[in-house]
Parts: structure tokens; sequence; C-alpha cells
């Protein structure tokens, strides 16, 4: 049985995979699909499950990998994504890792599918069969609250420059489960932004995110006081994070919008 991946790409089972994973989300799934015995190869970024990956090696960052480290690790399969590794690093690892496997989730129920394609290509189907199970529990809980007034919120991810998101996002998609959306600042995935009267007026709050950039409570209270508006700190990891902590992520979406 064939795979398809985000591109396209066909992939066939293989259950002795040695597999490199650069994307820290998808490290832990495929750790707690079963496969940390057959992980060679993470980012210092994937730090989930934090009692497994310590054992699986360091090839550097997400953008900034080592080459000459992956190559002697021989791995046979490469998983990235598209908005978290770079192409042109991609296609250079490409050239001695034979089969490159592509992630691009959008949405939440974007997860059932990435679980299936992890599962099909790694032969670990019944365990991915029984974390999308535990997957759409947790998501008709969600469905089952009671519609929430719609807000427009402003999603901070970065400040020098400041940064949201734009609604064509993880993070975006996410949000609108619960009835919320962010502003359209344009084309660009993850806008630079100035404040402005006009810009507060547009919207009902902020959101600050723990990551990448590190807001803290502190932030999020004096940033509260200078605009004049709700500015709340969320947990980055179960805002942007797909995979496996997409479940914890749900019940995180639940509990913001009773807040």
């Amino acid at each position: 049985m064939e795979y398809t991946d985000a591109i396209g790409n066909k992939h066939l089972a293989d259950p002795h995979a040695r597999i490199v994973s650069l994307v820290p989300s998808i490290t832990e799934l495929l750790c707690d699909l079963g496969l940390a015995g057959q992980l060679v190869g993470r980012t210092g970024f994937c730090i989930h499950p934090a009692d497994v990956v310590p054992a699986i090696p360091k090839v550097g960052g997400t953008k900034d990998v080592n080459i000459e480290k992956i190559r002697k690790l021989a791995p046979t399969h490469l998983v990235v994504n598209i908005d978290e590794n770079e192409k042109p690093t991609v296609e250079l690892l490409a050239e001695f890792i034979p089969h490159i496997v592509v992630t691009h989730p959008l949405r939440p129920r974007d997860n059932l599918e990435l679980a299936r394609l992890m599962g099909g290509v790694f032969c670990r189907e019944q365990a991915a069969a029984d974390w999308c199970a535990a997957f759409e529990a947790e998501y008709a809980l969600l469905r089952a609250l009671p519609p929430s007034r719609p807000q427009t919120m402003l999603y901070c991810i970065w400040q020098d420059p400041w940064m949201t998101v734009s609604r064509d996002t993880y993070i975006a998609r996410m949000l609108e489960e619960i009835g919320w959306s962010v502003p359209d600042l344009g084309e660009q995935r993850y806008p630079r932004f100035e404040w402005s009267a006009e810009l507060m007026d547009g919207v009902d709050g902020v959101l600050l995110s723990s990551e990448p950039y590190r807001f803290t409570e502190a932030h999020a209270d004096a940033l509260e006081k200078q605009l004049g508006k709700p500015v709340l700190l969320v947990d980055g990891e179960m805002m942007s994070w797909y995979g496996s902590r997409s479940l914890q992520g749900l019940t995180y979406l639940r509990e913001l919008a009773r807040r």
C-alpha cells in the first residue's frame, strides 16, 4: 500500500526505516507511535517526550541542520514540514536520503491524516488508529461546547519586530474552532505589524504566545495597561504543535473558550 504526503509524494511502508525528524511536534508523535528506537536523528528543538529524546542524536535546528552529521547517521527517511524547514536544506538532504516525507497540517483535523501517514509509512497502523480515536473523542468534546461570542484576537508570536499569524495558519484555524478569528494583515503567513489605534479598533483582545518568543505574564500585564484591551498569555505549544500535543491542545482550547 502507498501513502501520500503533503506534496503528493508516494511512500511504501518500511518496517526497518531509519528516521531523521526535523519537526519537533512530529518527533513527539513518532515516539508516541512506538518509533523512538528507529529515530536516528532529531533537532535540538525536539524536546518531547522529555524522557525519550535525550537518547536520540541532535542534528542541529529546524533550519540550521548539520548536513554531514545527518549523512553519517545513514537515515532512510527524513520527515520535514513546509513551514518549519528550509527547502534548499531539504533538497541537499534529498541527495543522499532516499525518502523525504513532507508534512503540512493547516487545521486541527489534519492531525488525523498526519497520524495515519506516519503510522502507515512506518508500520504503526494500529497505534495510529488508536491515536485517531482519542483525537476524535477529544474533538467531539470541543464541538459540544455552547457557541461562544465571535471575537477577533491579535495573536502575537514575536516582538522587535512585532509579528502575528495570518488566517492561513494552524494557529488561526485552532482559534476558529472556538469562534475566534485573527485580523487580516496581508498576504504574509507571519506578518509584521505596528501598534495603532486603527489596529486596536479592529480587535477584541490580544493573545501573547509563550513561543517562539517567550512572552510572560509580565508582558501581558504591561501591554494590557498600555492598550486598554484584554491581553492574555497563551501556551504556544498547545496552540501550534500539531501531532501528539494536539490532543492536549484541544483540551486547552476548551479551557480558553471558557476564559
